[in-house]
C-alpha cells in the first residue's frame, strides 16, 4: 500500500516544529505521517534527524528520514530501542534545527557554485561541513582562490532565494534549467519546483526539491577547499565553511 505525506518543508524550509498524525508503521519500524517537516534523503542532501513527542510526553528519537515507494512517501526511521507508535496517534515533531540550517546554507552554496562553474554536474553530495559538486570539465580554468572569491561575491550580494513552480512543458522548452548531466527532475505531477536566486531568478534557476536559505548572505563565509581531478573530464569541487585557509 502506498502512502502520501504532505511535505511541509517544500513550502517553508524554516519550520522547526509541527504536529502530525501517524498513517502507518512499516514492517521495519519506519513511521509514515500525514504531514512532516522532516526532509527525506534525496538529490545529494541527507534526510533530517530530530525527535517526536507523544501525547504522554514520551520521546521518540528519529535517526534518519528516507523516501519509500514514491517521493511522496516519507519514512521516519527511529533510533534503536524507541517506543513504538500506533496509527492514528498525533505527534509533535521537532527537527534538529542547527543541523538542518547548516545543510540549507551548504545546499544553497552548492547552487551558487554552479553559477561560478557553469558546466554539467555529474554528481553532488551535501553535508554539514564538507560538500562536493562534480563537474564535467577537463580543467577548471581557475584556482580554488579565484573560485572562492567569485563564490563569496555572490554570498555577500545577499541575493533573494525563492521557490517558483513551472509546468513540465515550460521545463521542456527551457532544457538549460537542468544542470545535472545524468539526473532529470521527477516527471508526472505536471509541476516542477524551481529554486531561484536573485531578482526574477536572474542569478540562477534550477529544478530542486531540497531546502535552502532565504538569502545568499545567510550562507556566511565559505570557501573551496580543493579542486580534485576525478577522471579525464571530471573535476570535484569541495565546499567548506569558514574563510579560505592561508597557504
Amino acid at each position: 500500500m502506498e502512502f502520501s505525506t504532505h511535505a511541509l518543508f517544500r513550502d517553508d524550509s524554516y519550520l522547526k516544529e509541527a504536529e502530525a498524525g501517524v498513517l502507518a508503521v512499516n514492517d521495519r519500524g519506519g513511521i509514515i505521517l500525514d504531514r512532516t517537516i522532516f526532509y527525506a534523503t534525496s538529490g545529494g542532501q541527507p534526510g533530517d534527524t530530530g525527535h517526536f513527542e507523544r501525547a504522554d510526553g514520551s520521546r521518540i528519537d528519529i535517526a534518519a528520514t528516507v523516501t519509500g515507494q514514491t517521493k511522496d512517501e516519507i519514512i521516519h526511521v527511529p533510533a534503536p530501542d524507541q517506543p513504538v507508535v500506533e496509527p492514528g496517534e498525533t505527534l509533535k515533531l521537532a527537527i534538529d534545527w542547527p543541523r538542518r540550517h547548516l545543510l540549507m546554507r551548504m545546499h544553497t552554496a552548492c547552487h551558487l557554485l554552479t553559477v561560478v562553474c557553469p558546466y554539467p554536474i555529474t554528481g553532488a553530495a551535501v553535508s554539514t561541513d564538507d560538500s562536493r559538486v562534480d563537474f564535467d570539465i577537463p580543467d577548471a580554468g581557475f584556482t580554488k582562490e579565484e573560485a572562492t572569491e567569485r563564490l563569496m561575491e555572490l554570498v555577500r550580494a545577499d541575493h533573494q532565494v525563492f521557490i517558483r513552480q513551472i509546468s513540465e512543458e515550460e521545463l521542456a522548452a527551457n532544457a538549460g534549467l537542468v544542470k545535472s548531466k545524468n539526473v532529470r527532475p521527477p516527471q508526472g505531477t505536471g509541476r516542477i519546483r524551481l529554486v531561484c536566486i536573485g531578482n526574477e531568478g536572474g542569478v540562477d534557476s534550477q529544478p530542486c526539491g531540497g531546502t535552502h536559505v532565504a538569502g545568499t548572505g545567510e550562507i556566511g563565509e565559505i570557501h573551496i577547499g580543493k579542486i580534485e581531478k576525478k577522471g579525464r573530464e571530471n573535476r570535484r569541487f569541495r565546499l567548506r565553511f569558514g574563510p579560505l585557509p592561508a597557504a
